[in-house]
């Protein structure tokens, strides 16, 4: 919202010396985040005057059209002579009131006028359009024509009002009353502690039987509808400047008057309305939703295809206008002789519509609507009648229009909302004693009225429909009374407690990978169902099955990611294709997969502390969150050089990150091949652990299928990794283990085992470990064989087991029984022969 200091001052009466940089801190103050203010007419330096055309010299010879001007500017340039100018624009002619700038003067961007010789001519100053005065669009796409009543010689900065200030404000989706002027106002008045001047309080005739006549067939939708009528407009009257310049300052294009009226109104006072030609309406107007394919065409031309949720105007015809988001066609205004003439008689529509309802409109239809932003935020219902009758004062006093005595007001019964609350209620949410005369004045200075003594009923205000309990009235207390005087106090945790195990692995996971050469690219948790397509899932796999987002960020990701692959490979595509070419990315977060069973989250209170059961009860409403580690890469892992050719990044590096990983969470880690999803079928390892005697999934690592790398638009032969940290957790025994050292010299034994080929060399290690006992220091494959000599479907395995004890030497005797060990372990899980036997 963009609110010119100067029009703000209407409502309020600040000091005079009180800049746009004061009134920001005293509305930031209030709550209100005012991002910036910005000074128009800086370094704006005069004569800049108005002035009348008195001759037009059409220049021959040159590529464009030139015209040599004689221009009456009064006594402005000294001599009270016409003033030569050569200017390109021809929306002008003799006769017509322009502004003049004449040399000496400095134009905004510190642009310095002088008389200067062009097209065989001297020009003494420039005609000038609005973008060459920093006034923006006009709407005539050239140079500014004055009102005929306008004086030669008259200050034009005056009466152009390019001086000024504008508070440009983020208004928050709780905040709608701060889309107005009034409502703006209203906090200016709060925060200097001044009387507020109500644009809101007119006198309003009383409905009758003599309006136009409206007919509401959602009342849910649409509460509040209030008709009038105004004929006779004078269609050759334009908007006057006063009212161009204020809709300029606040960011609105000036089209045509009546138009121009219900913008200003809708800033003035926050409620959206629209005019339509009478001429063009057929019957009743009537409220309804759409037939579901019903069609319509809006004001912008666009032919839209509506949904039955839809809430659209109506007349015997049929729609027309999107209620609360956008007109219709075939009821526009018209300001221009056409076919169906000019527009003399309006019907002024002044409704309160459901915010819901708008809000889902216009973005089912991608329109987003002044109107619509402040009807889905909230409008105050209580101005409807305020603003029509604004509205058609306006048309009265400038369109030379007479208002019609009819009056007419559809309202559905409803009742003042009121909130019980404690009157000590904000010192407890804020631990500041504020006290109940002080609460009552914040409350009533917001437009609540008040009751009681200890225990009070607050009936809110019509304009304020984010107040709807305690808190709420609580946070206007603590705001207004000032954010910055709340007490700073830091919790006081019991001594002992730290990190929870969950959180150093984490942290361990993370320094671990960085450690080893990858950059931490974290993502945001939002992706698009299709990308399960990408990554070339099945059909029925469990990672499609997403939670999705009542009101997502972007309708393209309306659901929470199951997997972190879908951002680091995102990451990697845009790194790669900005030059970065060899490149190794991890993230570890949290993924989200929804429960079996849909739990609704109960409200907590704020003055005590959550019972273990409510907390159990909202934990059960969130989706299972667990914590994934996921790494990818792509091009060179090994840099070349002197020290030798390098290498690409392969499938085995994808591999040792989950090692990696696996070692600082204090678990031993089971590769076995795998076949899933996006990873290439002949280059895939399946990452097991062991989680209460089960030998357990918890992720994956290889290489990308080639299907995967197309669709996602990566490099060639890029790998990934991922796993679930969370069981690797389960996984380890929670006992930290500091490394074993021993004096007492190594005992080596060699041992090669024959298997079936499909047997992974990592489950036959496995269960060598445990069939070895705690002599067991290290073991490590050294050769794979495969050939007559094991027999056809065979491979043999060696193996270098190194056994040593902490307090002595070990016999040969103590290591081969240990050795004998581990392979009949290894044996009766994997039917594994020792070689040679």
């Amino acid at each position: 919202m963009r609110v010119p200091l100067s029009w703000l001052r209407e409502y309020v009466d600040l000091p005079a010396t009180e800049t746009g940089r004061d009134v920001q801190a005293k509305l930031i103050d209030v709550g209100l985040e005012v991002e910036t203010v910005e000074p128009l007419g800086t370094g704006l330096k005069g004569p800049l005057v108005v002035g009348k055309v008195l001759t037009i010299e059409e220049l021959e010879g040159f590529k464009k059209p030139i015209r040599f001007c004689t221009v009456d500017v009064g006594t402005a340039n000294g001599t009270g002579e016409p003033q030569e100018i050569v200017c390109g624009a021809r929306n002008f002619a003799v006769g017509d009131k322009v502004v003049v700038v004449l040399p000496g003067a400095v134009l905004p961007g510190d642009f310095a006028i002088a008389a200067r010789k062009t097209y065989g001519k001297t020009s003494h100053g420039m005609i000038c359009s609005g973008d060459e005065l920093g006034m923006g669009d006009d709407g005539s796409g050239g140079i500014i024509v004055l009102p005929p009543e306008h004086e030669a010689g008259t200050d034009a900065i005056e009466l152009l009002e390019l001086v000024d200030e504008v508070l440009d404000i983020a208004v928050t989706p709780d905040r709608g009353y701060a889309l107005s002027m009034r409502g703006v106002a209203r906090e200016t008045a709060i925060a200097y502690g001044l009387p507020l001047r109500d644009p809101a309080l007119l006198d309003v005739p009383a409905p009758n039987s003599y309006g136009y006549p409206v007919k509401i067939s959602d009342p849910r939708g649409c509460d509040r509808f209030t008709a009038r009528t105004v004929t006779g407009l004078q269609p050759e009257t334009r908007s006057p400047i006063w009212l161009k310049r204020r809709l300029q300052k606040a960011g609105m294009r000036p089209i045509s008057l009546a138009v121009d009226i219900t913008n200003y109104v809708m800033l003035e006072l926050g409620q959206p309305l629209h005019a339509y030609d009478r001429s063009r309406i057929q019957g009743t107007i009537g409220v309804r939703r759409a037939e579901q394919g019903e069609k319509f065409t809006t004001l912008d031309g666009a032919k839209r295809v509506l949904d039955a949720e839809d809430l659209v105007i109506t007349d015997d015809r049929g729609p027309i206008g999107l209620a609360g988001v956008m007109g219709g066609a075939n009821t526009e205004i018209a300001d221009d002789e056409d076919e169906a003439g000019v527009t003399t008689d309006v019907v002024i529509e002044a409704a309160h519509f459901d915010a819901l309802s708008i809000a889902r409109t216009a973005r089912r239809h991608k329109l987003g609507s002044e109107a619509a932003k402040r009807f889905e935020r909230g409008v105050d219902p209580q101005a409807a009648s305020a603003a029509a009758q604004r509205t058609v004062d306006l048309l009265v006093l400038l369109a030379g229009g007479t208002a019609e005595a009819g009056v007419t007001e559809v309202i559905a019964p409803s009742a003042p909302r009121t909130i019980a609350m404690p009157a000590d209620h904000p010192d407890k949410v804020a631990g500041v004693d504020y006290g109940r005369e002080t609460v009552v004045r914040r409350l009533q200075q917001v437009g609540c009225d008040v009751y009681g003594q200890d225990d009070l009923t607050i009936t809110v205000p019509s304009w304020r429909p984010d107040l709807a309990e305690p808190n709420d009235l609580a946070e206007e207390v603590i705001r207004l009374e000032g954010y910055e005087n709340l007490p700073s106090t830091l919790p006081k945790p019991p001594a002992g407690r730290g990190l929870t195990e969950r959180q150093r692995t984490h942290r361990r996971v993370g320094r671990a990978l960085a450690g080893a050469g990858y950059v931490e690219a974290p993502s945001y948790p939002f992706i698009g169902e299709g990308v399960f397509d990408q990554l070339g899932l099945e059909k029925d796999d469990a990672n499609r099955r997403v939670v999705k987002l009542v009101n997502p960020l972007s309708d393209e990701e309306p659901a929470l990611r199951t997997t972190l692959l879908p951002g680091l490979l995102h990451a990697l595509r845009r790194n790669d294709g900005r030059g970065s070419h060899d490149l190794a990315l991890f993230e570890t977060g949290l993924v989200f997969h929804p429960r079996e069973e849909l739990k609704v989250a109960t409200r907590l209170r704020v003055d005590q502390r959550p019972t273990d059961e409510e907390i159990a009860s909202l934990t059960e409403a969130l989706p299972v969150q667990p914590r994934h580690a996921a790494v990818v890469l792509a091009g060179a892992r090994e840099q070349a050089g002197w020290w030798g050719k390098g290498r690409p990044a392969d499938w085995a590096d994808a591999v040792e990150a989950a090692r990696t990983i696996a070692r600082e969470a204090g678990v031993e880690l089971i590769v076995d091949q795998g076949q899933y999803g996006p990873w290439h079928p002949g280059r895939c390892a399946e990452l097991k652990v062991v989680i209460d005697g089960e030998i357990v999934s918890v992720g994956y690592a290889g290489e990308l299928h080639p299907r995967v790398v197309k669709a996602l638009g990566v490099p060639a032969r890029t790998c990934a990794m991922e796993l679930d940290l969370d069981r690797l957790e389960q996984a380890a025994d929670g006992v930290p283990r500091a490394p074993r050292i021993s004096g007492f010299p190594v005992a080596t034994q060699d041992v090669a085992l024959v298997v079936d080929k499909e047997v992974p060399a990592a489950v036959v290690e496995y269960f060598l470990k445990g069939g070895a006992g705690e002599l067991l220091e290290s073991i490590r494959l050294f050769d794979v064989f495969e050939g007559e000599q094991v027999g056809e479907g065979k491979k043999s395995l060696a193996y270098a087991l190194r056994f040593r004890a902490a307090d002595r030497t070990l016999t040969v005797d103590e290591a081969t029984a240990a050795r004998d060990a581990a392979v009949a372990r290894a044996a009766e899980a994997t039917g594994a022969v020792l070689r040679g036997a």
